[in-house]
């Protein structure tokens, strides 16, 4: 059975990589590409709505999606996890499912995992994320998940360590972990974690080089995800075995590709 998709921001630079990944998906077809300012009557015809379009209206696509019973998928960034609690009552009411996913890249949820894993271990933890100039919203979907689950994961020990950040330049805190967002040409997107303690320092690096290789093996995996889900999944730990347990993460099976070009990613001690 061919599951019918229709993509909200289609004709943006993450919406056409979402487009040609599902086009050559074997049992899913797009029937509607819209813009980010289109009517969103077509959705009613689809069986699946994948979100790409921009923070402001991404709302708007996720209620409409659920007053016509169809399942979303929202790659759109900015949704935070007060945001989220937001459609939850909505989800659950209609019976249908929604998956968020702050970042498509394997990678980054690897590089997010081990910083949530050592996250109870460093007092001191702040977060650097690079994306292209043409970001509109900061800090990054994928920076307020890693901070969010850094705080979850360090629940025991208390808040991450962060003074003065009563001075702008401490960046912005984001479940009190210190958030600095830099919006320049030459980059796609890189997010550093930073954890410090008495003597030394842990850096986990993510760069995505080339976005269409980096996010189509997380993009197929969040199409079967989200075509069948029922409630509220967020990121694609939520569908991944990835060895680390991830404070609300639900690990299932992982994605059949065992290699992921197009991104690199690195630890460092110093």
């Amino acid at each position: 059975m061919t599951t019918r998709v229709a993509i909200v921001g289609g004709t943006g630079k993450l919406g056409a990589v979402i487009r040609a990944v599902t086009e050559a998906e074997d049992g899913f077809e797009v029937v509607a590409s819209l813009s980010s300012r289109d009517d969103l009557s077509a959705i009613g015809e689809a069986d699946l709505v994948v979100d790409a379009s921009t923070p402001a209206v991404s709302l708007e696509v996720v209620r409409a999606a659920i007053e016509h019973g169809v399942n979303v998928l929202v790659g759109t960034s900015g949704w935070s996890a007060e945001r989220i609690a937001l459609v939850r009552p909505l989800v659950a009411a209609s019976g249908t499912g929604a998956v968020f996913v702050p970042n498509f890249s394997l990678g980054s949820v690897m590089g997010t995992a081990l910083s949530a894993a050592a996250a109870p271990f460093f007092a001191s933890i702040e977060i650097v994320e690079a994306h292209r100039e043409t970001k509109i919203d900061s800090p990054s979907g994928t920076a307020v998940r890693t901070a969010e689950l850094i705080a979850a994961a360090r629940a025991g020990v208390g808040p991450v360590v962060a003074p003065h950040v009563d001075q702008r330049a401490r960046g912005q805190q984001v479940a009190s972990v210190p958030v600095h967002s830099l919006r320049r040409p030459g980059v796609v997107a890189r997010q550093e974690v930073v954890l410090s303690g008495p003597g030394e320092s842990l850096s986990i690096v993510h760069d995505t080089i080339d976005p269409a290789l980096a996010y189509a093996p997380g993009i197929r995996l969040a199409l079967a995800a989200a075509r069948d889900a029922r409630g509220v999944h967020v990121g694609l730990d939520s569908f991944l075995d990835i060895g680390i347990r991830i404070p609300d993460g639900q690990p299932a099976e992982p994605p059949m590709d065992d290699q992921v070009p197009g991104q690199v990613a690195r630890v460092t001690e110093s």
